[in-house]
């Protein structure tokens, strides 16, 4: 059975950084690509950042040169280092395991303006 437990969300000042930690157990974690997805209130949830089992990586346009997913597989870890952050990326963060369809809990991040 799969588990996922994120990390690292908070409250930061626009400009500040944070980073988002996801820990998989009970899959096979190297083979499967994962992402970062988010929701904010009112709205649907969308792809942030996507790493492969490979390493290559894609991003949305509203994160791109500011986000950075990185993926560890000794631990079975994936990364969001978060810097730059906007207001506009106050939401609930949540982990996904792609090739078993599965999502973390999710973590909120509120950047205050």
């Amino acid at each position: 059975q799969v588990q996922l437990v994120e990390s690292g969300g908070g409250l930061v000042q626009a400009g500040g950084s944070l980073r988002l930690s996801c820990a998989a157990s009970g899959s096979i974690f190297s083979s499967s690509a994962m992402a970062w997805y988010r929701q904010a209130p009112g709205k649907q949830r969308e792809l942030v950042a996507v790493v492969t089992s490979s390493g290559n990586t894609n991003y949305a346009d509203s994160v791109k040169g500011r986000f950075t997913i990185s993926r560890n597989n000794a631990v079975n870890t994936v990364l969001l280092q978060m810097n730059s952050l906007k207001p506009e990326d106050t939401a609930v963060y949540y982990c996904y395991h792609v090739a078993q369809n599965y999502w973390g809990q999710g973590t909120q991040v509120t950047v205050s303006s």
